[in-house]
């Protein structure tokens, strides 16, 4: 899974195995860090939970899953396959502060505002806290959800945990007591894959679902200010609250794979699984909860993701050895493409050295539920085996088919002379 975000000023993608940063401002050497070649798991690590099967899991192929920056720049981690937790210190030189294990593989991290704790969310939808200050000390579970965490961040004041699982839930947890629940965000219709607080409004919360919506929260009541629909074709609909279940056809609808804001929280940027649009809502920075129209951005293929930068340009990465990242910039008359610029050039130079193409797109494929309907097939097998013993008995086979249903017949000969007893089955 390819992935893309900043810290600080450090450019930090993903590209299977390796962590790669690139400084986007001065002309420094990429830091790469490769996990296929990073400590290797002790036989035995104290206090390993074996009870779920988490030890037959002791192989993995080194991809980095999951990576975070803690909101100064000066800190990041990343989890891999093989359930690797590792430390980084980005400031004033990259160094790695320690190697850590996990319980079981990872979908998301997150640092606390205060950045004395790093917070992992896992498959089995736990949470566990890890100390940045002890940095050798072994996780705490925190809290737990009773389907797969996809997405988990801390509120601005380190007042809350909010988390996102597979049954379409967004729990907002007290940090200091996670057992105290706040509110539920409640309305999506399939996994929330993404969650993100814009900059500058710390009551809001933004998710993304497989459901094809992004929803503006306020977060601390659970109430909902806004939805949009996303279709497949590129367009976006504004849903009214109170119409929240009139939904479009499934096919129209394409899972959302990031939500993110700029650093001045005037817009916002939304990716979908298997779209090659980028589209870009202007967040209202007034009074109101309002996006406006999307602005589109075309790409030849789908992007694997997109972040903003100090500066609010946004970053978008992409499948190519040539171009693997694309920048733009938001002038006066709207997103331009910034091509040929000396940054660009040189963070496309320090990263073609270690990409390669992706083996596999991201995708939530597997998440989404299956429903099944056997009552259909039950009531067509049903009246096709009334209709076969009408043909039969006439309308004895009828009655005998009611009675055998738990229906009540009056007393009395059936027409082939047999006597028909009152039955409640």
């Amino acid at each position: 899974m390819r992935t893309l975000g900043f810290c600080g000023d450090w450019l930090v993608t993903s590209c299977g195995t390796k962590l790669v940063a690139v400084h986007t401002k001065e002309d420094r050497e990429a830091f790469v860090f490769d996990c296929s070649l990073a400590e290797k798991r002790p036989k035995q690590t104290k206090g390993e939970d074996t009870s779920d099967g988490a030890a037959s899991e002791e192989t993995g192929n080194d991809e980095v899953l999951a990576f975070a920056a803690s909101a100064s720049g000066r800190l990041l981690a990343l989890t891999d396959d093989t359930k690797r937790l590792v430390l980084f210190g980005c400031e004033p030189s990259w160094r790695c502060i320690s190697t850590r294990w996990v319980v079981r593989r990872c979908t998301a991290l997150t640092f606390s505002q205060d950045e004395d704790e790093l917070l992992v969310a896992d498959k089995s939808g736990d949470v566990y806290s890890f100390s940045v200050a002890e940095a050798e000390r072994d996780g705490e579970l925190k809290l737990g959800h009773l389907s797969m965490l996809l997405a988990v961040v801390v509120s601005p004041d380190d007042r809350f945990i909010i988390t996102a699982d597979r049954d379409e839930k967004i729990r907002v947890s007290h940090r200091g007591s996670p057992y105290n629940i706040q509110a539920f965000c409640l309305g999506h219709r399939q996994f929330v894959s993404a969650l993100h607080i814009p900059a500058g409004r710390p009551h809001w919360l933004l998710s993304g679902s497989g459901d094809g919506t992004v929803k503006l929260w306020e977060f601390e009541s659970g109430r909902q200010l806004q939805s949009w629909e996303l279709r497949q074709d590129g367009s976006a609909a504004e849903q009214n609250q109170d119409q929240n279940q009139n939904h479009p056809a499934p096919e129209q609808n394409a899972a959302v794979c990031r939500v993110t804001s700029s650093p001045d929280a005037r817009h916002l940027a939304v990716l979908c699984e298997r779209d090659s649009d980028r589209r870009l809502f202007r967040l209202d920075s007034d009074e109101g909860s309002d996006l406006g129209p999307p602005h589109r951005l075309p790409f030849p293929r789908p992007p694997l993701d997109v972040s903003f930068d100090r500066d609010g340009r946004l970053w978008v990465l992409m499948d190519s050895c040539e171009d693997p990242v694309h920048v733009f910039c938001c002038r006066q008359s709207g997103w331009q493409n910034l091509e040929g610029g000396p940054e660009l050039s040189r963070v496309t130079e320090r990263l073609k050295s270690h990409w390669s193409p992706a083996e596999a797109s991201r995708s939530f494929q597997h998440l989404f539920k299956v429903s099944y309907d056997n009552v259909t097939s039950y009531l067509q097998k049903k009246q096709q085996r009334l209709e076969e013993q009408l043909e039969e008995g006439g309308a004895g086979g009828e009655r005998r088919e009611k009675v055998q249903e738990g229906g009540v017949l009056p007393r009395g000969p059936d027409p082939n002379g047999e006597r028909l007893s009152r039955c409640s089955c």
